[in-house]
């Protein structure tokens, strides 16, 4: 991979290969024979973790060190194998990662250093993160949150709901985003950081989902929940002089829950692909062994142009999703939304492909007796969560007319 000054070149470095085949070795011996059972059993697959934990795979280094690599496609490469293996248990792997990005991108130095390590715990005792943003009344439309954060005497003091969190309730510590100041809308709002075993804190409805069964997803209660000042991200006075700025009609700045959410869709993408390709490749085998009227069912047109189509969507997304993440590394400016692109891409790419595996397959597609049904079932969420697809053509509408569009 090309530095930015020479420009975008979609080749790995032998680093990024090397760890591309450790993480795809790890999917494929560990993650996918598991991804039925944990499917059925709808529930956290923490042993999995434990196993990702023990190898340095699930670990705050291996995020980290992805998170700076220079191309910017370490996380990007290995969420694409991670997801190829199995989505649900991917997710439970690589869901601590919005929290964390969240504080990454948003804390101070401090803030940093005390929870980003309790976020993921240790091989011996592992943890995850949730970060919850989302709310009842407030799916896509982030500016309708009405969880509230009221100031007193130092302390913060939450109360609202949450929804669609992922680990929610069974977090060692969760990100929230609330409003302090509601006249403002998005403007008004920070996110905190809620430590273990805070009270006023509990999981509400654990949902039972479609897909992406084994992550485990719930609504997030907060009853009076009161954590020390140094629990706002960023602190206090970062966030008073940006209120200060919206009160006097200047610029605020870009709001902590979008900027957390700009800056993972890509990596959603890349989930999507993994999906795709996982459905894609299964789909092609299957031509090649299958037979009827005496041929190998791949040797007809009609499904042989189905799978170049596939593996041509299946590149597509995978080279949007990489020029998006290379962008935001790089500092270059999106300027047609190019993060939204890859995610409206790829997600849309692994439905699509993942019905046509189960149409190559035929009625055993249609069966658990084959994982293409599961990759069909999980698919669909990339195409909702950190987005709807209509909020990035939304997105990239704005971006390519400069006009408001609604």
């Amino acid at each position: 991979m090309s530095d930015g000054a020479t420009g975008f070149c979609p080749e790995l470095n032998d680093d990024l290969r090397e760890m591309r085949d450790w993480v795809r070795r790890f999917s494929r011996d560990v993650v996918r024979p598991a991804g039925a059972e944990w499917d059925e059993r709808e529930e956290t697959p923490w042993p999995v973790i434990q196993e990702a934990a023990k190898i340095g795979l699930y670990s705050l280094d291996f995020f980290a060190q992805q998170w700076f690599e220079e191309s910017g496609l370490g996380l990007h490469v290995a969420f694409e194998e991670l997801f190829w293996g199995d989505a649900g248990i991917g997710l439970s792997i690589v869901g601590t990662g919005l929290a964390a990005a969240a504080l990454a991108t948003g804390g101070t130095p401090e803030q940093v250093g005390e929870w980003l390590p309790q976020m993921f715990g240790t091989p011996d005792d592992v943890k995850v993160a949730a970060f919850c943003a989302s709310e009842p009344d407030a799916g896509s439309d982030v500016g309708a949150i009405r969880t509230r954060a009221v100031y007193d005497d130092g302390d913060w003091v939450l109360n609202g709901v949450k929804t669609w969190a992922t680990n929610g309730g069974i977090a060692n510590v969760h990100i929230v985003v609330a409003s302090v100041d509601p006249e403002l809308g998005t403007r008004g709002q920070a996110s905190f950081i809620i430590p273990p075993g805070t009270p006023g804190l509990s999981q509400g409805q654990k949902f039972r989902k479609h897909g992406i069964r084994a992550s485990h997803t719930a609504e997030v209660v907060l009853d009076n929940v009161r954590v020390p000042g140094s629990c706002l991200i960023g602190g206090k006075e970062k966030l008073d002089a940006r209120l200060a700025r919206v009160r006097s009609g200047a610029r605020a700045g870009e709001q902590g829950a979008m900027r957390t959410f700009e800056s993972t869709r890509p990596l959603v993408a890349a989930m999507a692909v993994g999906t795709a390709r996982a459905a894609y490749e299964y789909a092609r085998d299957y031509a090649r062994e299958r037979e009827q009227f005496g041929r190998k069912i791949g040797e007809n047109q009609a499904v042989a142009f189905l799978l170049a189509d596939m593996a041509t969507r299946v590149d597509v997304a995978r080279l949007m999703t990489w020029r998006a993440a290379w962008m935001a590394r790089h500092g270059r400016p999106m300027e047609q939304a190019e993060g939204s692109m890859s995610k409206l891409v790829a997600s849309e790419t692994a439905v699509w492909v993942t019905e046509q595996a189960i149409q190559i397959l035929g009625g055993a597609g249609y069966t658990r007796e084959h994982p293409v049904e599961r990759f069909h079932r999980d698919a669909k969420i990339y195409t909702i969560f950190e987005g709807t697809s209509e909020i990035q053509r939304l997105i990239i509408g704005r971006s390519v007319t400069g006009l408001p569009v609604r």
